[in-house]
Order: structure tokens, then sequence, then C-alpha cells
């Protein structure tokens, strides 16, 4: 099998050959079709997360096809189609488990971070934690509905009944999670890059009804935002927008440092909460509801051995929509 390997944070990955792994107790052997890039990736290969401790394929947004399974792997019979996202193990008996909230279970490991991802054309992956597909979408724009998707979907169910809703950082999660609130009648403002014309044009093609800079005061308050970019100052701003009794909603595994802010901006019972991870009953609802929306994802593919250009296009904002590595597909 080939692999997009990390070697050493900071360092550009490699293209690396390795035997074709045997799925182990409750574990798929996957044959991947396309892969997203997520930003998260880029705070695994960047070092903005902790612990990284070894080399590791990075990649969580996998679409592929169940080649073999090991004892006790049920559900998915060789030839499924299955989606495999960010969460790959949970423990299964810890307390948060046991409520349904395997995404805080101290023990977790994610794929492409403790687990190899899908940053290759074969994966092995924990059969808890894949799920079947719509049928109505291609490998390719499957792919970011993974974790730009569940993500963008769990963020928008902690704005609760919120109607007027920001979003600050326009990628792929934010294109897909504009889609999910028009069609349950919210009004959505995008905020992007101070001065990003493109950004700010991609979302009004969307459907947004007002698109300008994180910089600038939409038309109304907000009843709600959430923040995409990992960007720690534009959480004061996002609450200085919201009504009281309002919430910001922090969407990225990692965010620089937030800056102090007055204490009045969060007066007024206004809240602030992240999201952490998915769940298996995310998947479930928001993959049933994409097809229905429909959601449209914006892909750019590139060969899997162009990952780090993938990478570096997702750093300097060069992309709108979601980058999808396709493991057949030779480089240019």
């Amino acid at each position: 099998m080939r692999v997009m390997q990390l070697d050493q944070v900071g360092a550009p990955l490699r293209l690396a050959e390795r035997p074709l792994p045997e799925p182990g107790d409750g574990q798929l052997l996957v044959r991947v079709h396309a892969c997203g890039v997520c930003r998260t990736d880029l705070h695994v290969v960047d070092g903005d997360l902790p612990d990284l401790g070894r080399p590791v394929v990075p990649g969580h947004e996998i679409v592929g096809t169940v080649l073999s399974r090991g004892e006790g792997a049920d559900g998915h019979a060789p030839g499924t189609r299955v989606g495999i996202p960010w969460l790959g193990w949970s423990c299964g008996c810890c307390r948060w488990c046991m409520a349904g909230q395997e995404n805080l279970c101290p023990d977790a490991r994610f794929t492409g971070y403790q687990i190899d991802g899908g940053y290759a054309d074969h994966v092995v992956v924990d059969a808890r934690y894949c799920f079947p597909l719509p049928d109505s979408y291609s490998d390719v724009e499957a792919a970011p509905l993974l974790c730009a998707g569940l993500i963008g979907y769990r963020a928008l169910t902690m704005t609760g009944g919120a109607q007027v809703i920001g979003i600050y950082g326009f990628g792929a999660a934010a294109h897909i999670v504009v889609q999910v609130a028009l069609y349950q009648g919210r009004r959505v403002y995008a905020f992007t890059r101070p001065g990003d014309a493109a950004a700010q044009r991609f979302a009004c093609s969307l459907g947004v009804h007002w698109a300008g800079g994180s910089d600038q005061a939409p038309p109304e308050a907000l009843d709600a935002a959430i923040l995409f970019a990992p960007v720690g100052s534009l959480l004061p701003e996002a609450l200085r927008r919201v009504v009281p009794g309002g919430v910001v909603v922090c969407a990225g595994i990692h965010m620089s440092e937030i800056p102090a802010f007055p204490y009045r901006i969060l007066w007024g019972e206004r809240s602030v909460r992240s999201v952490a991870n998915l769940t298996r009953a995310d998947a479930e609802a928001f993959l049933a509801l994409a097809p229905k929306v429909p959601v449209r994802t914006h892909t750019v593919t590139y060969a899997l051995d162009a990952a780090n250009t993938a990478l570096d296009d997702l750093r300097a904002g060069r992309l709108s929509g979601a980058a999808v590595l396709v493991p057949e597909r030779e480089s240019a």
C-alpha cells in the first residue's frame, strides 16, 4: 500500500510503501477511493495538537470500499461503501460512552492522529466507526461530509433555535453548514478574512444573506455565531455581535490564544462553548439529512502524492470549498 506519512511535525509528508495490513478483531480493511483534506490535518502536520509521538498517516474524511473483515466486525460486508470520520475508537465503558457521548471519552483515539488515516490507498479501521453513505454522492462529493459536514452540523445544533447566525471563516465546513441552515429557514451572515472578495462571492453564491470581512458589523445582531476560523481574536469580536442570551460556538479542535476581553461583552447571559469531535448519532442524523437539503459539496481534487500541495493550498486560503485526495489519480 502507498501512504503519505508524517515523520516529524513541521516537515512535509513523505510518500512511502508499506505491507498491506490485515484487519484485527472488530476491524475492517478498506480500499480508499477519496479522502478529504481538513484543517485538523494542518493542526496535526504543523504540531498544533499534542503528543503525536510517532509517524502517522493523516486524513479522516475517508470514503472507501470494505475489502475484508476481522473477527467480530459485523454490519459492513465486503464490497460495502463506507465513510470513516475523525473519531476512530472509544472505550465503550466510561461514563461518557455509556451516555452516548463517546466524543468525550478520555481514551478516545482519532483517525489520522493516533490511528493511521486516509492519506493512503488502504486503511484499517474500527467497524463501529464506519457509516453507510447516501448513494446520491460520489466518493469525492461524500468525503467532505465526514468532518466538515459532521462538525459543522454538530456546531449548528449547539445554536439551538437561533434564527440569525453568523459564520466566521468560510471554508469547507462553512460551505456545508450554510446549506443546512438555509434549508432550516435561518438567516445566515458569512464573515471572511478582511478583503477576501473571492470567499465573499462564494458565500453569496450559496445563498447567504450577507457576506463581509470579520472586522465588519453584520446588518443586524446575531442570535448565534459559529467560529470555524482558528483565530482566537474572533471570539470577542463575535461576542460583540450576538444578542443577550446568544451563543458563540467554537467549532475547531485548535485555536490561537484568545485575548483578554471586557466582561460586559459576555454579560447578558451570552455563552461560549466548544465542539469536541462527533458522536455516531451525529453521523447518522447528518448523513440522513444531507441528501434531503440537498447538500452540495464544492471540491478540488489532488493525487495522493500531491497531499503537501493540498495542505499548502488550504493553509494559504487558496481553496473555495474542500480539497480531496484521490489515491487512484496520477500526479500531473
